[in-house]
């Protein structure tokens, strides 16, 4: 596959002879599969057998190659003398190697954005994370919502849960929720409860500690629902003029968001097999990966199959949406859909309340909804919420109603 990227044979040889060179045939075809141009591409297979010989002069194998090296890699760089490369080229071929090792690893050919060493995670906490998956079907987004608590916790303890006690725990959770909002602390104490269910479950920890986590207080219905008016709403839409791939894609998503009430991890997970054209509906995996297949109006059917017809790139990936640029791979996280409302909203003139974007849409819909006469259990259903007391804090919004059973106050004289 280096055919597809280079036409020296020369350079092929070279490439193909360096300490395990066979590896970057597969490689290049990754590189090819996600859309690369040929001069980036060319670069990250530079890079990549720079990696190779590198190790093979240090008398690493191939297969011991992993994120933990890329600070020895970077290290070796910043003296490096070796012919065709440059010190202003650093940070390009560290990228290139963090994406070579990345595709070795299995986890596709998208450079790391985060260091080698924050990826590697204790191997405590991957059997957490396993548990939790296989477990609980707990979600990506949650998971990494639990990563920097436990990590803060594991740092104070070592990997020893047997030193935890009802003491340690309760100050920490004082101390972490110090200097945390609310919703943070309340995610902590979760995160860290789950943590010792896991140890509990496994024998490391003795049975009932997990009560020793205060619970914070936490009022459900107090907040008012963060939502925008529906005339606002249709502005946000109108400002994704479907004249590029970009605005075709980004119109899509954002009329799932206000059509239908999805979630920005919704959109993350959507793949092309979700959608059922004969039925005009689409199967949505929401949080505890449950499976509802809602119905798929005109609007936003012919918004999906012009992305699919004149936007959508050409790509392994059965992903519904992807990245615009190459490498052509689904989003990384839900904040990437809710950067591309928070883009709309802004074009669109619409002043939008503080906290996610892509949220303010499914609460918009769901507000709309209640004015214009929907039950809760019917908004419940189609933000397919587990009980209709999620949905209760819609209510607070609905005026009219709120005006014909307020009750005057007592003891009080009109003026």
């Amino acid at each position: 596959m280096l055919e597809q990227f280079f036409h020296s044979r020369s350079r092929i040889r070279a490439l193909r002879g360096c300490s395990d060179g066979t590896l970057l045939d597969g490689f290049a075809q990754a590189l090819w599969e996600v859309g690369y141009a040929e001069y980036t591409a060319r670069k990250r297979i530079l890079a990549a057998s720079h990696l190779l010989c590198w190790a093979g002069a240090k008398g690493i194998p191939s297969d011991e190659l992993d994120m933990r090296m890329l600070a020895r890699f970077d290290d070796h760089l910043k003296r490096c003398k070796c012919k065709g490369f440059t010190h202003t080229d650093r940070a390009d071929w560290l990228c290139a190697a963090r994406s070579f090792l990345g595709y070795r690893c299995g986890n596709g050919v998208a450079p790391w954005r985060t260091s080698a060493l924050e990826n590697v995670l204790p191997a405590l906490l991957q059997q957490f994370f396993a548990w939790m998956r296989e477990q609980r079907g707990t979600g990506p987004s949650t998971l990494n919502s639990y990563r920097a608590p436990l990590r803060a916790l594991l740092k104070r303890i070592g990997e020893d849960p047997g030193k935890l006690d009802a003491p340690i725990l309760r100050r920490f959770i004082l101390e972490q929720s110090q200097r945390m909002g609310a919703g943070s602390a309340k995610n902590c104490a979760s995160a860290v409860r789950m943590f010792l269910r896991f140890l509990i479950t496994q024998g490391l920890c003795r049975s009932g500690l997990d009560a020793a986590v205060p619970v914070l207080a936490h009022w459900r219905l107090a907040p008012l629902p963060r939502y925008l008016q529906s005339d606002e709403v249709e502005r946000v839409i109108a400002s994704c003029i479907p004249s590029s791939p970009i605005g075709r894609r980004n119109r899509a998503i954002v009329l799932l968001l206000a059509r239908l009430g999805l979630r920005a991890g919704d959109v993350v997970r959507l793949r092309l097999g979700d959608i059922n054209w004969k039925d005009a509906s689409i199967s949505v995996s929401g949080k505890s990966r449950r499976e509802t297949r809602l119905p798929l109006s005109q609007e936003v059917g012919q918004a999906i199959v012009d992305y699919l017809q004149h936007g959508r790139p050409h790509a392994q990936s059965d992903a519904l949406f992807l990245r615009s640029v190459a490498p052509f791979t689904a989003f990384r996280s839900p904040a990437n859909v809710g950067l591309i409302v928070k883009d709309a909203i802004a074009r669109a003139g619409v002043a939008c309340p503080r906290g996610g974007a892509a949220h303010v849409l499914r609460h918009s819909v769901a507000t709309a909804m209640l004015r214009q006469g929907a039950s809760l259990q019917d908004i419940a259903a189609l933000l397919r919420h587990r009980s209709v007391e999620t949905t209760q804090i819609c209510a607070k919004v609905d005026v009219t109603a709120l005006d014909r059973i307020a009750q005057p106050w007592p003891e009080v004289r009109p003026c």
